[in-house]
Formats: C-alpha cells, structure tokens, sequence
C-alpha cells in the first residue's frame, strides 16, 4: 500500500528506484530473520495475481487506470526489453542434422547446430521439450510479470537453417507459435495440457537428465569420433520417444491459415516473424513458402565475404551465390540480418575491417542489421585442432576493440548493428573474448575521440520522451544492385531515430528478367519495414478502433498525446505519414503499386491506410 499511496495523484513521479528500494527494504527488515524477503521482481506478479484471482483484495486498493500505468513503470523490470515498442521472444527449433559442417561452429548434441546448451534461450527450448507452444507461452508470461506489454510481438526463430527442417514441421512450428498467442487466457492451461503429454511421452525436460544421457555421444563428438549429424540421428532418428513426438510435429496450410486470421485481431498479434537460413538456401521457391508463413525478416549467416577464409573454415559458399541471396530476399521485401564473424580462422584485424567495409558499402549487399561478434573458441569445434597447432590465436581484447571502433565507424545510417558478442556463457569459451560489454567500450571509445556514430542502434530514442514539435523527417537514398532503397526516418535535432521506414523500388529490368518466380511485378514499389520507437503500448488502450499496428506503431488518433510517461512515440501518428510519404515518393518515380510485407498481426493496420489483402503481400494502387 505505500507504494501505491506514493503513486497516487501524480506522486509517483518521485518514486525512482532509490525510493523504492527503501520502501521494500523497510517491509523486509519488518519480517524477521526467517522472513521471505519482499524483492522489485515478486512485486509486479504478486500484484496480478491478486488482480486476478482476488478480486475483493485489489478492489479494496482502489487502483485506477492511470495508477495502474505508473505501478507498472515504476516495477518494470529490464525496460530496454520493449524499448523498441515490440515484446521479443525468441524460440529454439529442436535439434536437426545440418548440411553445413563450418570449423568454428558450436556441436552441441543438445541443441540444433551452432547453438549451446547454456543459452538463455536454448535452457527456455529444453525445459519446454523444444515446443514452440511452450517456449511462447513461458516467454509471455515471464515478460508479463516483468511489467512489459505483450499486445506487439516479434516472434525470432533460432536453430541452425530453418530451410533444412522439413516442410511439415516448418508449418507446424509456426502454426503452434501463432496459437500460443491466440490462446490468450486459455494458454496457461493449453500448456499444463501439452507438458503433460510430453511427460507421459517419457520427454525429458529436465537440463541435468538430458546431459547425462547424451554426455557419452558428446564427448565422441568433441573427440572427433562422431559428426554432429551422426551423433543426432543416433539420439533423435533412433529414439523412439522423440519419433513419437515427430509425428505429431506436423501440420498443413489451412491449420496454418486458421491461425493467421485469428491474429489478425488477437490480444497478442505478431508484428515480426524471423527465421534463420544459411544464403545457399535462398531461393524463390523457399522464399515463397516463407512468406506463405508470414515471415517478415531473414537472419543469414554470411560470416566473411574473403573467399579465401571461408573456404578455410569449410564455409562451403560462392559469393556469387551470397549475392544472389541478397537480391532475391530484397525483390521479395524481406528485412535482411546478417551474421558477420571476426577473428574467423585464416583472417587477420586487417582484413576483417576490409571485409566489413565492403558488406555495409557494396551494392550487392547492404543488410538491414548486422549481428557482429567475434569467434569464440568451443569445444567441439573443428577450430580446436587448430588452435592447439597454434594455426589460430584469438584477438587481443585491444584488436578487437580496434576491429569494432572501425565497423562501428563505417555503419551507415540506415544499419542496425544489433549485437557485437553472442550469448555464450564464459564456461563454455576455451579461448577468446569473454566480456559481454563489448559495445559499451566501442561507443565510449568513439564517443571519446569525438567521432560521430551513425548506425541506429546508438541513435534509437528508446524510453526518452519525444517532442513532435521538434522532429524532422529525413530521406536517404542508397542504390543496390536490383533497386533503389530510401530510409526514411523521423529525428529529432540531435539526431535520435524515433522512427523510419524502408521503402524498395526494385529495378524494372530485374523484375522483368526474373517475372517467373517472382511474386511481384514491374512497376511496384516495396514497403519492407515501419517502426516507430518507444516502451509498447497496449493495443485496447490505441485509439477507439484499437486496431492492431505496424512494428512499433499503432492507431492512436494523430496528436493525441501518451497515455503515460515512458510511452516514448508510438501512437502518434508518424508511421502513418511516414507511408504516406513512402506512397508519394513511389508515385513520383514511376511506380504505379505499393505493396507492403506485412506481418499477420498488422494487417488490420495495413487495412486501415487503404491497403487490400492479397496472397503475400498487402497493397494499394498509385495512380
């Protein structure tokens, strides 16, 4: 109750961290030695849980929506998680055979490959029998309790080459990502159901049991007595257990399709899906299933673009193929989110900054976002054999840095570098960087030596309030080998993104050249991202039509203000002039269609901006 009396009427603009903590420290000290102590992180589930199951008990507090909004700021814990204006979660695909063998890649006999047991995520796939189902369900209420909104999701799927699963599983995958949100208050019991079913399977969830039985196979793994592919048919092709579960890991279109119409008005609506590929997979044909899907965004594992170096660490690629991976997934509107490694066997501190600047200044490329981090050695890894022969040494913690400060430096501004190091635990490094504040020194170390840092992640406003008044938009231009792209974007007068949108006006040859596979035709122009920044506002609470939005915007009536502090821009209108604009800019070059790639969930939003449905895409006519 003193929290709340200190909210009440506006009083809780005071109540920072350092106050709360001495609130919760004080009821603590009043209960004993043997006491269960109060903590920020119990507060906020103890709080729902009375609102819903003791209704008598929060009347009784006498708790207003405007009360309401600041209990959840003021308890909200890691805000940076919906910063963006999206809930993220991210899921594990179960383990598969891989058909790609690269020398530094993890082995983890647990995990699909490339990933390690020890990862926030992949520990959330296990403890849910990899069930997508499951992994949502749990990610929604761990943010809940957290104080996040979780109406705007961006649903990542993670696990070595989504287009090496089978189709049926592939459909079944997200088909179950889509009911767990669809769900809504019947998800809790949904999942009680299905982790029953995975018991009497004989399904072990449990990380220590799991490690015990496959700790012979891994070991022949990490001796090199077994491939990882051998070790998985063994642990998985053969076992009875997980072939039963196989077979229910189907599903068709039309269960597919049931779902996407029941988001597309759902309490928690997709505004994102991600997979993860290898470029050799990309082809028209996979790119067509996945935006059958409702895929909106690709990660691509292009790690070097040296020739030289990936043909050491058995990166089986030509870049002419790479490159034609990026034309096909731009034509077709998808977000591009590149993997690119330094450190990697063969390379040198030189070559890698070479090897970025062309990736982030060559036509053939221009990703939308980067994850960049470097090699980490792991047991299991054909890297090992090398570094024991002393043929690889890790970077020096001053290389690295210098290797980042310079890809940094060369990021444009439409480039989202998303991450520098990956979510490896330090006990399962053998040899190499082990800090996870990496970025923190690059951008003190930039921010030092006065240089200006233009990719978007350091630009982002996040939490910070906005200034409509104050905010101009911008319209860069860049030229790719099959299109003319503009980023625009909404600044304020230091330069801080409060939101953009990417616009594709695809080249007329091209698209003639390539019209039997493509899904779209000459003369239409491409809206393949709109995001506008800011903590994530429930969607009930959007407007009067409480439609659903794009990434990060919604359907708040223009020049309304926020409901609350910390709501950042959302819901201002400026993703709906920043299409306005992407459709006037389009019409003045020519184009005669707009489409949109939008996901299931903001197409109601898409509807609203005079866009019509279609089989992959939304669009609206020019002239």
């Amino acid at each position: 109750m003193d929290i709340l009396t200190e909210l009440r009427e506006g009083e809780g603009d005071r109540l920072d961290d350092r106050r709360l903590a001495r609130i919760i420290h004080r009821h603590s000290r009043g209960l004993g030695g043997n006491g269960r102590r109060f903590s920020k992180k119990r507060l906020l589930p103890y709080y729902l849980k009375v609102k819903e199951s003791d209704p008598e008990r929060w009347a009784g507090w006498n708790v207003d929506d405007a009360t309401e909004g600041r209990l959840f700021q003021v308890l909200r814990m890691k805000p940076r998680r919906t910063a963006s204006g999206v809930a993220t979660i991210t899921v594990i695909t179960k383990p598969w055979s891989c058909s790609s063998n690269c020398l530094y890649c993890p082995s983890d006999v647990r995990m699909p490959k490339s990933y390690l047991s020890d990862e926030p995520a992949c520990q959330r796939a296990e403890r849910n029998c990899f069930d997508p189902y499951l992994q949502v369900v749990s990610r929604l209420r761990a943010l809940t309790h957290m104080g996040h909104a979780t109406d705007k999701v961006e649903l990542i799927v993670l696990g070595g080459t989504w287009s090496d699963y089978p189709e049926g599983y592939q459909l079944w995958f997200v088909t179950e990502l889509l009911r767990a949100l669809n769900d809504g208050e019947d998800a809790e019991q949904g999942a009680r159901t299905r982790r029953g079913l995975y018991r009497d399977k004989g399904c072990e969830s449990r990380a220590e049991e799991r490690a015990e039985r496959v700790s012979e196979t891994q070991q022949k793994v990490d001796d090199g007595a077994l491939t990882y592919n051998q070790a998985i048919g063994r642990l998985y092709g053969e076992s009875d257990v997980w072939q039963d579960i196989a077979r229910g890991q189907v599903a068709t279109f039309d269960e597919l399709a049931c779902q996407h119409r029941v988001n597309r008005t759902a309490r928690h609506r997709v505004v994102g899906l991600v997979v993860e590929t290898r470029p050799d997979t990309v082809t028209a044909g996979s790119l067509m299933l996945l935006r059958q899907l409702g895929c909106t965004k690709v990660q691509i594992g292009i790690q070097s673009l040296d020739p030289a170096v990936l043909r050491l660490n058995d990166r089986v690629i030509d870049l002419g193929r790479v490159r034609e991976a990026f034309e096909l997934l731009r034509v077709f509107g998808f977000k591009t989110h590149v993997h690119f490694m330094a450190n990697l066997y063969g390379s040198t501190p030189e070559k890698d900054i070479r090897d970025y600047r062309r990736l982030v200044t060559d036509g053939a490329y221009l990703p939308d976002e980067v994850k960049l981090y470097p090699c980490s050695l792991v047991a299991g890894t054909g890297l090992v054999g090398r570094y024991r022969a002393g043929d690889w040494r890790p970077y020096s913690e001053g290389e690295l840095l210098d290797i980042l400060t310079a890809d940094t430096l060369a990021t444009p501004g439409f480039m989202r570098i998303s991450r520098m190091v990956r979510d490896i635990s330090a006990q399962d490094i053998l040899a190499g960087n082990r800090k996870a504040n990496l970025r923190q020194l690059v951008e003190r170390r930039i921010e030092e030596a006065g240089e200006r840092i233009a990719e978007m992640r350091y630009r982002e406003i996040g939490t910070d309030e906005t200034d409509l008044g104050h905010l101009a938009l911008e319209v860069v231009a860049y030229e790719t080998t099959v299109s003319s792209e503009r980023f625009l974007q909404w600044v304020t007068p230091e330069n801080r993104l409060v939101g953009f949108l990417r616009l594709s006006l695809p080249s007329v040859e091209y698209v003639r050249r390539h019209q039997a596979v493509l899904p779209v035709g000459p003369y239409e122009a491409m809206i393949r991202e709109v995001h506008v920044y800011g903590t994530v506002v429930p969607l009930h609470r959007a407007g009067e039509d409480g439609q659903a939005c794009a990434e990060g915007e919604g359907a708040r009536p223009e020049g309304s203000q926020p409901h609350g502090p910390g709501e950042g821009a959302q819901h201002l209108g400026l993703g709906r002039r920043l299409v306005e604009a992407a459709c006037d800019i389009a019409r003045t070059q020519g184009y005669q269609r707009i489409n949109v790639i939008s996901a299931v969930g903001t197409r109601e939003y898409y509807q609203s901006l005079g866009f019509e449905d279609g089989e992959l895409y939304q669009h609206r006519l020019l002239v």
